[in-house]
């Protein structure tokens, strides 16, 4: 080789091949993490250009199962808590009535508390009565509104959306779900009411505060439909409740927000200045039941509040999933 001749040229730097920034690529792969999981899962081979097709073998309709749901959130604490507190309560007003002796007609008026002793059925009605204003309005507040919202404090919302679970099915899964421990949680209070009822004082007749009696199993009756009832009028609890769930990831900031709400809507109810304007809080029929315990009973009260309840929630539950199906989940 002579003096002339040229070595070859050595690579210059800006020829380099660019190297990505660690900190950008880790970045980039975890905000890609839920994508490329749902890609990988729905991926088909044989699918066309532009074409997303499911994997073999799966189907939109069963992934995330109300059996699995169920079990996920019987086994938490605060179902067990809760169900612990409704069914104590039937106790702590036998003891209440066994300390303070049984209680008696005030100023000649005679009220459903003031026949709690008569027989079970009084009693089971006067523990639904004690409650319906506000500690039913808690069990339902809370299966409704700590549904989603805990998924996504526990940062696991992504996940299994990721998995991939549609929205829509996510949504109706734990609604599902969280409905059926309200009702239960509905069921329970009564039953044990009863139970402990009956043992106490005994299966009698229900006497009516107004006057008169219904036999034992008339009454049994009219006491499931009042149950039933109640629940139908906590559904605009639950409807507010499931969509505060959907828009932020604090549980206690959706329960909290649900029972505020109701109790402003009872306040609202007192203020009598209102005039029929009342008539459209879900509050002003909340007792409506009242009227069943009666020898004969009536319903239009009772069918407005369903109808105003029913309303409300429905519109709830839509206002939840549309706006569910649109929100940038990243938590």
């Amino acid at each position: 080789m002579t003096a002339t001749e040229s070595t070859p040229d050595a690579p210059d730097a800006t020829d380099a091949p660019d190297v990505p920034d660690a900190t950008n690529a880790t970045d980039a792969s975890k905000a890609s993490v839920a994508v490329g999981v749902a890609d990988a899962v729905t991926a088909d081979p044989g699918a066309g250009p532009g074409e997303r097709a499911t994997a073999p073998g799966y189907r939109a309709g069963r992934t995330l199962p109300l059996r699995v749901e169920a079990v996920r959130q019987l086994k938490r604490r605060r179902t067990l808590v809760m169900g612990g507190i409704l069914a104590l309560l039937p106790f702590v007003l036998l003891i209440a009535f066994a300390v303070a002796g049984s209680p008696g007609g005030r100023n000649d008026q005679v009220t459903l508390m003031d026949t709690a002793t008569a027989s079970g059925v009084n009693f089971a009605a006067t523990c639904l009565f004690v409650s319906a204003g506000f500690l039913l309005v808690i069990p339902v507040a809370l299966f409704c509104g700590d549904t989603v919202a805990s998924e996504a404090g526990w940062s696991s919302l992504r996940y299994l959306l990721a998995a991939p679970v549609p929205r829509a099915r996510l949504l109706w899964s734990k609604l599902a779900v969280a409905l059926g421990l309200s009702a239960a949680a509905m069921l329970l209070l009564p039953v044990v009411a009863l139970a402990v009822g009956v043992a106490a004082y005994g299966w009698g007749p229900l006497e009516i505060p107004t006057g008169g009696t219904l036999d034992a199993g008339t009454a049994a009756q009219r006491l499931a439909i009042v149950v039933a009832y109640v629940f139908v009028s906590q559904l605009v609890t639950a409807g507010l409740a499931f969509w505060l769930s959907t828009k932020t990831d604090a549980p206690l900031g959706a329960v909290g927000g649900a029972v505020g709400l109701t109790i402003a809507g009872n306040v609202l109810d007192a203020v009598t200045a209102l005039g029929s304007w009342r008539d459209f809080l879900p509050a002003h029929w909340q007792f409506a039941w009242a009227d069943v315990f009666q020898p004969t009973p009536e319903w239009g009260g009772m069918i407005q509040g369903s109808a105003i309840s029913v309303t409300y929630a429905l519109v709830l539950f839509a206002l939840a999933f549309r706006g569910f199906s649109r929100k940038d989940v990243v938590s």
